[in-house]
């Protein structure tokens, strides 16, 4: 029998908005993963400690206030070097300032290392089913 997928969620860097992270973490327990939530205004690197201390299956982020990318700036290049590699990486929300195109953000935060990104209208089954979607293919659950 496989593991319980173990997922960290949080809010990251200065952002204060919590309410989004609080409906996901909900989603996730009730669809089967421990979740170790961390709350708001998380550091890059609690996130990277989080997911160490737990051997997490998954880190998944949320931002409202738009300054998402700046917050992660060297984000991926301290997860390798923990090794945490393997660790699937979701972010959404309202990722950068002003009106844009997702299509536009995506690419971005994917060469940032995230492996899926979701704008803020994106329903949470639909991350979730992606989560249990890459697990699989990743032979963890």
């Amino acid at each position: 029998m496989k593991k319980m997928p173990t997922v960290i969620t949080g809010t990251v860097g200065m952002d204060a908005h919590v309410i989004g992270t609080k409906v996901l973490s909900r989603a996730l327990r009730e669809s089967g993963f421990k979740v170790v939530e961390l709350g708001m205004q998380v550091s890059p690197e609690e996130f990277i400690s989080a997911a160490q201390e737990t051997k997490a299956d998954a880190i998944l982020m949320t931002s409202l206030y738009g300054m998402a990318e700046l917050d992660l700036k060297g984000f991926n290049e301290k997860r390798l070097e923990a090794g945490l590699g393997d660790v699937l990486l979701y972010i959404g929300g309202n990722l950068v300032i002003g009106r844009y195109d997702p299509k536009e953000v995506e690419p971005r935060f994917k060469a940032l290392g995230f492996d899926r990104v979701y704008p803020p209208e994106t329903d949470v089954e639909t991350g979730i089913n992606d989560l249990k979607k890459d697990l699989k293919a990743k032979g963890k659950i």
